[in-house]
């Protein structure tokens, strides 16, 4: 931390032209669940194989086939739960192909990436043991659009299940004795797409059905997610609250039959058809991403209003179990697989959702990036021939705001933002949120401009900063990224560029960076 900041001095409201943030740091208001920092993984192309699974006979350092390398850097991430098999996958796959011995588990065909066949290597007790490595908490998506309840309810019984019941036998049987701690619980996938193509009214009779059967055992109790909106499909989260009943009568009351709804949102520059390049792309590009990146707090608020409505007493959590950037595949490899590189630009947008999140607090319980190796907006990259290691810009904003985690978000009143006209509406330059927790407190600083650097004053009221210190993730062009030849080409380092003013703290901005100020308070 850097030297003690003097108490504030009496001053001028700052000019207008000056960008201002105002932060009560006495002030906190709702948690900022860990479980925003989650992530997801996909049987999708390099995500589980090769990405974290690569066998117990590989030359690869690993533990029981899961690569070691993979788990320690998302352990220094504090990675809190894991997604998983799907995405589109969950509703394809039958969980009991993946138990039992290696050998002799049947194969099936991934039709939805890539068209190839999944030999079942990757299955529960794999997942499981990956979450116990991490230190995460499993999030598993069960099979609503092409299984059964019964299928579903087996599942459940076989994870967490603690005496002699048939599933639990099996599990036993299949050499893991004690159950496993399972918290989250997904009810299907998109079932307005590759989950079934349901009507939201179709579909919220069966989440009712299958949320009724994944039952809890044990002390083990589940937060059931129904799969919810796709984007700004309004009526869907509506149907799915309707049909909660009435949940303002008893706010104590517990919510059933299942605790949450999902919401999925990608970010591109382009179209479903041609969403965009991952590298190689214009100034206009940039500002376009960046545009669409905010319409996610548009998005939460627009959500949480319709949910408002129905649940007053905020009972009901919105998970965001899908969201990040989507591009183009690089070229040369399997349009199936969508892999693709992750940029600054890729850091920016994770930082301007995270805080939307934060700001969300109240509502937002979860969410999770899409994906987490290998695969879209990922955190890690691994190199198929080297066998190398890279940790993307985007593993980078989310490794400096680890401080975020579970402490109370703080209103951030932004003051003299910059503009840019993008598609007809202005685009702020700048976002920003912060939290507290105890003594210390995080302040997060995205500056969007691609070409001016620009200086934030600090408005810090309510309690005392004793000592400072920043960080800063920036590179000298927009879509640097990391390679196996350049780990670090993107990569925080201290930032100097923080001193005291009279209202608190004044720090610059670089074009195109992203910043974090952490305070010691008192």
């Amino acid at each position: 931390m850097s030297s003690p900041v003097p108490p504030p001095a009496p001053a001028a409201v700052p000019d207008a032209a000056t960008t201002t943030a105002i932060i009560d740091l006495d002030l906190p208001g709702a948690t900022i669940s860990r479980h925003v920092y989650g992530h997801f993984a996909e049987h999708l192309g390099r995500c589980i194989y090769g990405g974290f699974w690569v066998g117990e006979e590989s030359a690869v350092p690993h533990v029981r086939g899961i690569r070691s390398d993979v788990v320690a850097a998302l352990r220094a991430l504090q990675i809190p739960n894991l997604r998983w098999p799907g995405g589109c996958f969950a509703d394809d796959y039958h969980w009991r192909d993946g138990i039992g011995p290696r050998d002799q588990r049947p194969r099936m065909v991934n039709s939805h990436w890539g068209d190839v066949v999944e030999d079942n290597a990757f299955g529960t007790h794999e997942f499981m043991d990956l979450c116990e490595l991490l230190g995460a908490e499993p999030y598993v998506s069960g099979n609503v659009g092409s299984g059964t309840v019964a299928e579903m309810s087996d599942w459940v019984e076989y994870l967490t299940r603690a005496d002699d019941s048939p599933m639990a036998a099996l599990r036993r049987a299949n050499g893991r004795d004690e159950p496993w701690r399972v918290p989250f619980w997904g009810l299907g996938n998109e079932a307005w797409g590759c989950g079934g193509n349901l009507r939201a009214e179709q579909f919220a009779s069966l989440a009712r059905q299958y949320a009724t059967y994944a039952r809890n055992h044990g002390d083990n109790s589940l937060y059931r997610i129904a799969a919810g909106a796709d984007s700004g499909d309004l009526h869907w989260t509506e149907t799915l609250m309707r049909s909660f009943g009435d949940l303002a009568a008893d706010p104590d009351e517990p919510v059933r039959p299942f605790q949450a709804l999902s919401l999925h949102y990608y970010t591109m520059s382009g179209s479903w058809g041609d969403k965009g390049d991952a590298t190689g792309f214009s100034t206009d590009e940039w500002y376009t991403t960046m545009a669409r990146a905010r319409h996610m707090d548009e998005l939460l608020t627009r959500h949480s209003t319709v949910m408002d409505r129905y649940d007053p007493h905020r009972k009901v959590g919105l998970v965001v179990d899908e969201w990040g950037t989507w591009w183009n595949v690089e070229k040369g490899t399997n349009p199936g697989f969508l892999y693709q590189q992750n940029t600054l630009r890729d850091a920016l947008v994770a930082s301007v959702h995270l805080d939307a999140f934060h700001r969300h607090a109240e509502r937002v319980v979860m969410a999770n990036i899409a994906q987490t190796v290998n695969v879209l907006q990922a955190m890690i990259l691994t190199d198929p021939g080297t066998g190398a290691l890279v940790l993307t810009p985007t593993y980078h904003v989310f490794a400096m705001n680890t401080a975020h985690h579970d402490a109370a978000a703080l209103a951030v009143h932004l003051r003299g933002v910059p503009t840019r006209a993008v598609d007809g509406s202005e685009l702020p330059l700048v976002s920003a949120s912060a939290s507290v927790k105890a003594d210390a407190a995080l302040i997060s600083l995205s500056h969007l401009d691609t070409e001016t650097d620009r200086s934030v004053v600090l408005d810090l009221r309510g309690r005392a900063v004793v000592a400072y210190e920043a960080r800063v993730l920036t590179a000298p062009t927009l879509d640097a990224h990391n390679t196996p030849e350049q780990l670090d080409a993107v990569a925080p380092t201290v930032h100097h560029g923080v001193r005291p003013h009279p209202r608190g703290l004044e720090v610059d901005l670089p074009a195109h960076s992203y910043v974090t100020v952490s305070l010691d308070l008192r």
